[in-house]
């Protein structure tokens, strides 16, 4: 049976605008969240982007970050490399640079992966602290409130590389996910894990991006080849926070900076 999504996206001038237009998604999505359920549980990916975010979110004199809920927030990570979380390549380090060391988050509210293990035992704790901390019960997926994904040039999402072993993962909530072309190991969330959230909005920026969202969100289905087809929130709808340079093959937004396209997957 074919889903019906609806890809929503808004176009920003630039980078700096793109990181502004970010953060508000992270405290409007953390705010709806708490208001129906009384928390907000957060899954952050890496990225420039995320980190410009990031920065603003934790910038007090900013009257409308004054909103975010950190009390209410429970924060976990999307994907992260197999490194020690003081690593620079460290997904958690560039996190805690960027926001927690400047946010009141105790360290019972932040889960991270941790990196630093063997990479399956890694994503096995991971998976093992997703059921604790979500109840879960034999097959069933953990329900985040607002996931946050970046996209590579190739396509790419979370640590779903093209042509890697974790795309063809659907029983599993966290792998490890060897990626030739890194030469490395990574950890990620598994796909119908993110489809499974409540919100799940995408933040690219740069023209080197610009060709891959066209065929992402307009071209064929090749989920092979681009992993981010994949996502597919349960709730049929899927955002899209772009710059100018990431969206100029898609059509142009309305007055208001937004459009939609529809496809049936």
């Amino acid at each position: 049976m074919s889903q019906k999504l609806k890809v929503v996206y808004f176009v920003e001038p630039d980078a700096a605008m793109l990181a502004e237009r970010a953060a508000r998604q992270f405290v409007e999505s953390t705010e709806r969240a708490v208001a129906k359920r009384g928390r907000a549980r957060i899954a952050v990916s890496g990225g420039s982007t995320p980190k410009a975010a990031f920065g603003l979110l934790a910038d007090a004199a900013r009257l409308w970050c004054g909103r975010m809920p950190w009390r209410r927030i429970e924060l976990w990570w999307v994907d992260e490399r197999c490194v020690a979380p003081d690593d620079a390549e460290s997904n958690y380090r560039m996190t805690r640079e960027a926001l927690l060391d400047h946010v009141p988050l105790t360290p019972e509210q932040i889960h991270r992966m941790e990196g630093e293990l063997e990479p399956e035992t890694g994503a096995a704790r991971y998976e093992a602290e997703l059921r604790d901390e979500f109840r879960l019960e034999g097959a069933e997926l953990p329900r985040f409130d607002v996931v946050a994904l970046g996209m590579g040039p190739d396509g790419h999402t979370a640590s779903l590389f093209p042509q890697t072993a974790a795309l063809h993962e659907t029983a599993r909530l966290a792998v490890a996910n060897f990626v030739p072309q890194k030469q490395s190991w990574r950890m990620t969330l598994t796909w119908p894990v993110i489809n499974s959230a409540a919100e799940v909005f995408f933040l690219i920026g740069g023209a080197d991006k610009a060709q891959t969202v066209k065929e992402v969100w307009l071209g064929p289905r090749d989920a092979e080849r681009l992993p981010s087809q994949l996502i597919m929130p349960v709730g049929g709808i899927l955002t899209l926070l772009l710059d100018r340079a990431a969206a100029a093959f898609l059509p142009e937004t309305n007055t208001e900076g937004y459009s939609f396209i529809e496809r049936d997957e």
